[in-house]
């Protein structure tokens, strides 16, 4: 497998994840959210959670899984080396967060439905992420959504920031950025059909009936995919389907649609100079920069506020 020393994510992020996160960070509300969501997140929850729950992949706990992991993030430049866990479930699912401690979390499902070198490209896909600094704005995107909806704008004094727009603006970043670690997976692997294979089988593949699933079959599904975009109302239902038609906004494009942008960058010429060594270098300490200005301030503030309304809340209660 080749090895990129001292690669920044910047050599292969994909200019629609650069142009998506341009867009968010601009809308209004956006510095907002990330000033509250520093001073109200923390990751040690999760990692107590994890470490409670979920199997630590380690030496002498899935070492052959450990053994890809080690290996992926040392072929990323990857620094310091994340934690990884084993969550019991069987939905083939896996997924990066933290930063001060990023980890992945990797399902059983995966592990029980993928061949090891597809395993290898899901390890990379998520180190791609941790790599670019995405496990923040990621954390930033679930926590903006779940507070606006649940707590309201008086408790946490950003229901009138989180416009709609700005919700888009973070789920049609999170799927550009999906692209990017897609590219990861790639440099990584350096085999088109082991990270197509991969999509295909998280996509609808079955462990009884895995020698009836055809990659090649998969492509033409995506081209075919593809060939919807001649409609103009096409477009539309896509447009639809990805913001929330069907009940919830996707994270991730359709396996149909990467497969379609992996497969352009890997006969590109840039793909080609970075395979032979010409490429960005200097690890990028993440893309997303969150710290917040007169913080302690606006937390006693918002400390206040929280106060007085639960001042109301008692008062209505001894109303009734």
């Amino acid at each position: 497998m080749p090895t990129y020393t001292g690669i920044s994510s910047e050599a292969f992020r994909h200019p629609l994840d650069r142009q998506a996160e341009e867009a968010l960070r601009n809308l209004p509300g956006f510095d907002l959210i990330a000033r509250k969501f520093v001073e109200f997140v923390y990751e040690r929850p999760q990692l107590v959670y994890l470490m409670g729950n979920t199997i630590q992949v380690g030496p002498r706990q899935y070492s052959t899984i450990y053994q890809m992991f080690r290996e992926c993030v040392r072929d990323l430049d990857v620094y310091p080396e994340p934690a990884l866990f084993v969550e019991q479930n069987p939905q083939a699912n896996s997924y990066a967060l933290g930063q001060e401690n990023p980890y992945i979390v990797i399902n059983t499902g995966i592990l029980d439905l993928l061949e090891p070198s597809e395993i290898r490209a899901v390890l990379a896909h998520e180190l791609g992420h941790i790599k670019c600094g995405h496990t923040i704005l990621i954390q930033m995107a679930m926590w903006a959504m779940s507070a606006a909806s649940a707590l309201g704008e008086l408790t946490l004094g950003i229901g009138n920031f989180v416009s709609q727009a700005l919700i888009y603006a973070f789920f049609e970043w999170r799927r550009k950025a999906e692209l990017t670690a897609d590219r990861a997976a790639l440099l990584v692997m350096d085999d088109l059909n082991t990270v197509m294979s991969s999509m295909m089988k998280v996509s609808g593949g079955s462990i009884k009936y895995a020698h009836e699933c055809s990659l090649p079959e998969f492509v033409k599904q995506s081209e075919s995919y593809h060939s919807l975009d001649d409609s103009g109302l096409n477009q539309v239902y896509k447009f639809l389907l990805y913001n929330g038609a069907q009940g919830m906004m996707l994270s991730h494009p359709f396996p149909g649609e990467r497969l379609r942008y992996l497969q352009d960058w890997f006969v590109s010429e840039h793909y080609q100079q970075i395979r032979a060594g010409n490429y960005q270098r200097s690890p990028a300490s993440g893309s997303v920069d969150v710290t917040a200005e007169n913080s302690s301030q606006e937390a006693e503030i918002l400390r206040q506020q929280i106060e007085e309304l639960q001042e109301q809340i008692n008062k209505m209660k001894k109303s009734d």
